[in-house]
């Protein structure tokens, strides 16, 4: 049987967002066209680490002297959201491996994310998924994602400036002070 693939090519919306309160939040990747519309659960790390690659592959673009594609240094106004996630959010799957790559037939960053099935520990080099997610957003739709996926992932606990962990609102116990 063929693969699910939920394909979305030019989005009307496509961000991270959560829901719950900070230390125990779910991250979503929500992409949505027209009325139909696919949330993909996250780790707060793959979505920083999403942004932080798809922000490395619009800035290369940028500093590349052959590249014919018009990529904004910074997020287009028009297309900030910061708008919260589509209700309901109804999980499609918890994403694992996930891929990011550019088309340069259409200018736009690729993300594909496929559910975590594998066993604890171990990640295929290529999935072997019933199911995908792949997405397909023009460059400033992709700034706008970023910005906004630092501000979700920023948002949480506070981070203990010793250690780096979060600290909750009963407290911390801070491992760097054992080393002092």
């Amino acid at each position: 049987m063929p693969a699910l693939v939920h394909q979305f090519d030019w989005p009307d919306r496509v961000i991270v967002g959560t829901v719950g309160s900070p230390g125990s939040r779910t991250f979503y990747l929500q992409v949505r066209d027209g009325a139909r519309s696919t949330s993909v659960a996250l780790e707060k790390q793959q979505s920083a680490l999403l942004a932080d690659k798809i922000d490395e592959i619009l800035d290369a673009l940028m500093a590349d002297e052959g590249n014919r594609f018009s990529v904004p240094a910074e997020t287009p106004a028009e297309l900030v959201d910061n708008d919260p996630l589509d209700q309901p959010v109804e999980e499609q799957f918890r994403a694992g491996l996930m891929r990011l790559g550019w088309d340069p037939a259409t200018a736009q960053v690729v993300v594909e994310a496929f559910p975590d099935d594998a066993p604890d520990g171990e990640q295929d080099a290529e999935p072997d998924a019933d199911e995908m997610l792949l997405v397909r957003m023009p460059v400033g739709t992709a700034r706008a994602f970023v910005q906004r996926t630092r501000q979700v992932v920023r948002s949480g606990r506070p981070l203990c400036p010793l250690c780096g962990q979060p600290i909750d609102d009963d407290g911390h116990v801070c491992g760097a002070t054992d080393t002092l």
